[in-house]
This record gives C-alpha cells, sequence and structure tokens, in this order.
C-alpha cells in the first residue's frame, strides 16, 4: 500500500518543504540504526539489496534473470522482489509487527543465480559476490533460536544484547542502571565471554567516555564489574545530526530551534535528559505546519522492554481532522474524572491539554509504521508536563480499510456488511481514546513524595482490596514504569489502554466528538454500529492475535496483539454469565463466543466471532470496567507484584485456544507493506516542487520534490533505491565490529 500525502506536502511554504526534507534525512539515516537492532545479518543482507538493486533500473534485472542460462522463472523473480520488500519494509529480516524471521519463498542457488545475472556485466559483481557469501547461510538459516526475537539460547535472538547474554544479565544490568540513574533507552549490554564483565554502549556520536557528573565509568555492582561507553552507532547518529543541523536552518519558531538543539546534544554525547529537554520544547511546538519526533523511543523489542528502538517521523498536519482530536481534548479532563473506573485520586492533580493532531506521514525511518501514538515516553515529563498525541491519517486510509467484495476472515456472515462499513471509523474511534485518554490517563505514586503522604493522609481506601490507608509499594524513587514492570510493560500498558477504547466507545457524547450521532437504523441493544464494531474488531484481533505466540517458547511476540489477546479471554470469561428463561427454557447466548466450523467452501476448519450485541452496555461494559480498574490502580501503586501476576494469568494460551491457533495460523493473512514516498533535491525548477532559496544568496535555486512510486514489491525496492545510495562502508563496519559478539 501507498502512503499518499503529495496534497498535503503540496500545501507547506519553501521554508516548511526544506525543514521537512531535513528532518526526513535525518528520520532515514538514523533507522540504518534499526538494522543493527534487528538481527546480525540485517546490515549485510541490507548492503547486499541495495547494491544489486542499484546496478541496473529494476525492470532490466529481471530481464537479465530471466534471460540468464538456466534463467530464473516469473515466479522465482517475483520471489527475490518480494523478499526485498518486506526486507525493506521492516528495516531487518524479521517482522517489525511479530519478531519472527521470514526467509526468501525460492532456494539458496537460486537466489545466488538471481544476483550473479544481476551483476553479469557489472564491475560490482566481485563485491556482490562478497557480501552473499558474509550473509547466505543467516539469511536462510531457521535453527529454533534464530525464528523468533527474543533473550537466551531457547527463547531467540537479540542484538540489544550480546549472544551470550541471557534474561538474568539483562536484569541485573537494568538495575544497575536503575542504581546510578542512568536511563537504557539508549543502550546496548555485551558480556565478556572470558571475564564476565559487562560493557554498556551508549549511542552517541562522540567515542571518548561518557563525562557522567559523580559516576565513574567502571562500576561494580552486586560484585560484577559495569564498564560506561559511548559511540555506539556513531557514524549513523553523525549523519542524523548534521541533516538535524541543516533542518536548524528552516525552523519556523523557538521551540522547533531549542528542539533540534536539544536533539543534537542528546545524539552526540548520548544523554537522555537531553532528549527530554528536546521533549519539552516539542511538546510546546503547539500545532505546527510540520510535525516531528526522533530517537530511540519504543521498548516493545527489547526483550527486557526497557532499550528503545529508533524511530524518527517528519508529517504534515491535516488540520480539518485534527479539529476533531482538539474537540476530544477539550473534553479530555472531564471525560478523564467522571467517566473512568476510578476516582479521582487515581488521575494527574491537573491534566496539561496536549496537543492532538491527525498527520500525513512524509517520512518515517522505522522497523515499521503505527496508525497511532502518544509521546514522549518519559514518565516524569508526562506527569506533570504533558504530552502529544497523533494519529497518521494516511496510514490508516492505507492499512485499515476493507474491499467491499472481500470476504473478512472470523467475522460471521450476519456481521460482515457492518464490518465492512464502519471498521474504519471505528478504528479511528479506537486509536483516538487510546492513545488521549488511555495512555494520556493516570498517576503514578513514588516513595517518599508528597503525592504518597497526600493519598495516604485522605483516607482513600484501595479500590481493590478495601486497604486504607493504602500502604504502597509506590515506585522506587527514580524508577520508571519501564524500568520497574520490565519485559510485561509494553504489553500491559497497551492493553491498558485497548480497554479504555472498548469502555468509553459506549459513552455517546465522546462518539459525537468524532461526528458519529447514529439513528435509529443504527441503534440496536442499546448501543450505535460503530461501538458494535469496534467491540467486534478487538475480539477478532485478539483471536489473530494467537498468530504472536510461539508455542515451542510460551512467548508472546507483540505487545499490542497479545493485549488484545488477553482481552478476548476476559470477555470469553462471560461464557458463564449466561441468564435461563424457565417460561421458555431458553438460554441468552454469551457476551462472545466462537464458533468452530467446517467452512464449506474449502472444507477446512474455521472459527468465527459471535458477539452478543445486547450484552456489551451491561455485562461488557462491567467486566472491562473491572479488569480496567485493576490495571490502572496496580500501574498507579507501582504493584508489579499483582499487576504481573493477574495479566499473565490471561496470557496464557489454553490448549483450547492452542487449538484455535492453528486455524488462524492456517487463515492468516499477508500484513501490508507501506510504500513511503521520497523527499528529495532538484536544480531549481517548479515542476513537482517548490523552489528554494538554499544557498541564501536570493535565487530560488532548489526544488523539494515528494517523488512516488507505484504500488508495487518493485516499488518498494524503488523507493530504497531513490532513498539511500548503492554502498555504505560505514554500516558494514558496524557490522563487522559487532559480528563475533551477536553470533551464537
Amino acid at each position: 500500500m501507498s502512503l499518499e500525502a503529495s496534497s498535503a506536502f503540496s500545501m507547506l511554504t519553501h521554508r516548511e518543504q526544506l525543514y521537512a526534507y531535513y528532518l526526513g534525512r535525518a528520520d532515514w539515516e538514523g533507522a540504518k540504526i534499526c538494522l543493527l537492532q534487528c538481527s546480525v545479518e540485517s546490515a549485510p543482507i541490507f548492503c547486499l539489496l541495495q547494491l544489486v538493486f542499484s546496478i541496473q533500473p529494476i525492470e532490466q534485472l529481471k530481464a537479465n534473470a530471466a534471460a540468464a542460462n538456466n534463467g530464473l522463472t516469473k515466479d522465482e523473480i517475483s520471489h527475490v522482489i518480494m523478499y526485498a520488500a518486506a526486507f525493506y519494509g521492516n528495516m531487518g529480516n524479521y517482522k517489525s509487527f511479530g519478531d519472527t524471521k521470514f526467509v526468501p519463498a525460492l532456494p539458496q542457488d537460486r537466489f545466488h543465480k538471481f544476483l550473479q545475472s544481476a551483476t553479469s556485466k557489472s564491475n560490482r559483481a566481485e563485491e556482490v559476490e562478497r557480501l552473499w557469501q558474509e550473509c547466505h547461510q543467516r539469511m536462510y538459516s531457521l535453527t529454533p533460536r534464530q525464528r523468533q526475537m527474543g533473550l537466551g539460547e531457547t527463547k531467540g535472538i537479540s542484538t540489544y544484547f550480546s549472544a551470550n547474554c541471557a534474561e538474568t544479565d539483562a536484569t541485573l544490568a537494568n538495575a544497575f542502571l536503575d542504581s546510578i540513574g542512568l536511563s537504557a533507552y539508549n543502550t546496548r549490554l555485551f558480556k565478556d565471554p572470558t571475564t564476565g564483565h559487562y560493557t554498556i554502549r551508549i549511542a552517541s556520536t562522540e567515542t571518548a567516555p561518557p563525562q557522567i557528573p559523580h559516576t565513574p565509568n567502571t562500576h561494580t555492582f552486586q560484585h560484577k564489574t559495569f564498564l560506561l561507553t559511548r559511540g555506539d552507532y556513531s557514524p549513523l547518529l553523525t549523519r542524523t545530526t548534521t541533516a538535524l543541523t541543516h533542518a536548524g536552518l528552516y525552523t519556523a519558531n523557538p521551540n522547533q530551534t531549542g528542539m533540534l538543539r536539544h536533539y543534537l546534544t542528546s545524539f552526540t554525547t548520548g544523554s537522555i535528559p537531553a532528549h527530554k529537554d528536546a521533549s519539552r520544547a516539542w511538546i510546546n511546538d503547539t500545532a505546527p505546519a510540520v510535525e516531528s519526533y526522533i530517537g530511540f523511543i519504543e521498548s516493545y523489542r527489547d526483550p527486557s522492554g526497557v532499550r528503545g528502538e529508533w524511530e524518527g517521523f517528519v508529517s504534515c498536519v491535516n488540520r480539518e481532522v485534527s479539529r476533531k482530536f482538539q474537540k476530544l481534548v477539550e473534553g479530555a479532563e472531564v471525560f478523564l474524572r467522571t467517566r473512568m473506573p476510578w476516582g479521582v485520586e487515581w488521575e494527574k492533580d491537573s491534566f496539561i491539554r496536549p496537543d492532538f493532531t491527525s498527520l500525513e506521514v512524509l517520512a518515517f525511518g522505522s522497523s515499521g509504521v503505527p496508525a497511532g501514538i502518544n509521546i514522549p515516553n518519559y514518565d516524569d515529563i508526562r506527569q506533570s508536563e504533558g504530552f502529544k498525541n497523533v494519529s497518521l491519517g494516511n496510514v490508516l486510509q492505507a492499512s485499515y480499510g476493507v474491499a467491499p467484495d472481500v470476504r473478512v476472515s472470523f467475522v460471521a456472515t450476519n456481521d460482515q456488511d457492518h464490518f465492512k462499513t464502519h471498521k474504519a471509523t471505528a478504528f479511528e474511534v479506537q486509536v483516538g481514546i487510546h492513545e488521549l485518554l488511555g495512555h494520556g490517563s493516570g498517576k503514578l505514586y513514588h516513595q517518599d513524595t508528597t503525592a504518597v503522604e497526600q493519598l495516604r493522609a485522605s483516607n482513600v481506601k484501595h479500590p481493590l482490596t478495601g486497604e486504607c490507608p493504602i500502604d504502597g509499594p509506590f515506585y522506587k524513587k527514580g524508577a520508571t514504569w519501564n524500568s520497574t514492570f520490565g519485559k510485561i510493560a509494553p504489553t500491559y500498558e497497551e492493553c491498558r489502554a485497548e480497554c479504555c477504547g472498548l469502555f468509553l466507545c459506549l459513552e455517546r457524547d465522546i462518539l459525537q466528538v468524532f461526528g458519529i450521532t447514529g439513528g435509529d437504523a443504527e441503534e440496536e441493544g442499546g448501543i450505535l454500529d460503530v461501538t458494535y464494531v469496534n467491540w467486534l474488531l478487538m475480539a477478532r484481533a485478539g483471536l489473530m492475535g494467537l498468530e504472536f505466540y510461539t508455542p515451542q517458547t510460551g512467548e508472546w511476540r507483540q505487545a499490542h496483539m497479545q493485549a488484545r489477546y488477553v482481552i478476548l479471554r476476559l470477555l470469553l470469561e462471560t461464557a458463564t454469565e449466561t441468564t435461563n428463561d424457565e417460561d421458555t427454557n431458553s438460554t441468552t447466548p454469551p457476551l462472545l463466543a466462537l464458533h468452530r466450523f467446517i467452512d464449506p467452501e474449502d472444507g477446512k476448519p474455521n472459527v468465527e466471532v459471535l458477539l452478543n450485541r445486547d450484552l456489551i452496555s451491561s455485562i461488557g461494559r462491567k467486566v472491562v470496567g473491572d479488569f480496567l480498574l485493576k490495571l490502572h490502580v496496580w500501574k498507579s501503586l507501582g504493584d508489579v507484584e499483582n499487576g504481573t501476576k493477574f495479566y499473565n494469568q490471561y496470557s496464557v494460551v489454553t490448549e483450547e485456544m492452542a487449538a484455535l491457533r492453528e486455524i488462524v495460523m492456517e487463515r492468516k493473512e499477508a500484513r501490508k507493506i507501506l510504500i513511503q514516498p521520497h523527499m528529495c533535491l532538484e536544480p531549481g525548477t517548479t515542476t513537482g516542487g517548490q523552489a528554494i532559496d538554499d544557498d541564501g544568496d536570493g535565487d530560488s535555486d532548489i526544488v523539494v520534490r515528494l517523488q512516488t512510486f507505484p504500488v508495487s514489491p518493485e516499488g518498494m525496492v524503488e523507493s530504497f533505491v531513490a532513498r539511500f545510495p548503492a554502498e555504505d562502508p560505514e554500516l558494514m563496519a558496524l557490522y563487522e565490529a559487532d559480528k563475533e559478539s551477536m553470533t551464537e
């Protein structure tokens, strides 16, 4: 699918287009870090593909492959192109959504044949062969450990850690970093195989030892030695800072200027406090024409849940849709204090109204592109200074539409039309509530603070135990949500936000914010069609989430899908709450059931989600509200023991659900790959862009053009050929330096 942003881009001024261009360069240059965060072989595979597809136009490469002796078939050529497109779309050879490895769909010797035919008349044949020999074994390898991401010999691979690290090493390192007040967001952990000493690498352009006040570079912690170093990803971050420096020439206001200055300090020195300062300036940059954010952001792919994957985006604001979200912001404080299943003591003392905008993505440099974001992820800033919400409009449009003539899997026949009609709107509502009122809600209590004293003095009862005064456990000084809840934090928080979406989409005034008023034809069971489809979407997503569970390791590979599965389990529990009518000898269907049957179309087992619309506003509302209250209070109090135990109970894949997983796997659908546009500079002409006076001499001598590509695997490949040069020796040097440590 293609991300369409041409119209929004054309509305930007000359200065705004150039600002967006340089921010986009910073995003994408940094995105090569994702290769090094994905797998040891991702960097050489990227370099191989980039070199091969840069030698000749892709259609000529295909023709050469077909015409060679013992040439490739059309299907074999398509398999090569599809592998390259999938690799580029995930910035690595593991799925960004699910963390499982994918390999080419043709034999090694035939892939090798394609490469040889592509370079037979090129002076780059020797280099292509060298790269192939460097990566082809791991490109195709599907040993048990290499099939998925994870930490430890029986769990999977993770290049946030050297290959000899296990979960115990991660736990120890995280505790050490907490003890010295250093964030793990931009770090990796390496363990010396001989001495057992640990090295924590901090991402920065500077390579000299870190200068942290009152903190030496070598530490002893729990009888283990830790060394702090800087310079991880240095060449790539240097390119990022160069692009950010250029972007600084075209900022629109002091907040943007300050934001970029702090970014430069953070990426140069490795300082997370500087990145926090950049985030503060970003929060205060309200309603900009060009919106962006960049850094080590989401911790979904770190098996221990605390290290951030590289992410950078730049986008245009869709002002019309943004007005709708701002109405939600205007009512947010009332919604949080009166509609949630908890009292005001579990919310921030004052709600700082965030910016909530709909964006058209111009560049998103990371392993995947989400539909919505709530950032920054720093607890101290979110609690007292605020945050921003963004909905990525062109991502929603590209990814979540439904073709009217295609049957939706796992949805009953009588729900098909409703589902197709309301899916996009329901998802927009869910994303809006999820980001603003889900991730944006809640208060964290830390030990020995005024907030805890006030909570205890107010004689508020513990909502779950009745305890009064509440005795904690509370977060330790300097601890964060992620560092406290660790591995479970990302999925637990996504589940909490998803439950907020289900709970609050039952509120008519919230739906009205999105322009949904309904009518007699749309109302049944006391709820509107959009609400019904939103609950149906969640139940279906929970079933489909089984794809992202690995039976061999007992591990979940995707935070959002684990969260949706947990909600599915919760809703299925209500099957016991049926009502028997003695007069008619009938039984009310449960809120949710999964009906297994043999599909007459293909004769294979199938399953459909049966949701009782009449019970959503009663039983459904109560069970989700009670569940949400528990998640929320345990998070607020830092009660990792009870929160983890409770959440893990619902994460268990029972024997019955494992059987359903086989059906889900048999009928799983290919995930869409998003082809992004590419901003490029061209000599002075006004065709397809706007002229820019780049050198300050009064001449409009440069054009920023938004280049688009065919909606096909070939188009994805062409977009990366346009985006990056054919060769990257610095990336390969980073790979060579880490190869031994990262290879099990």
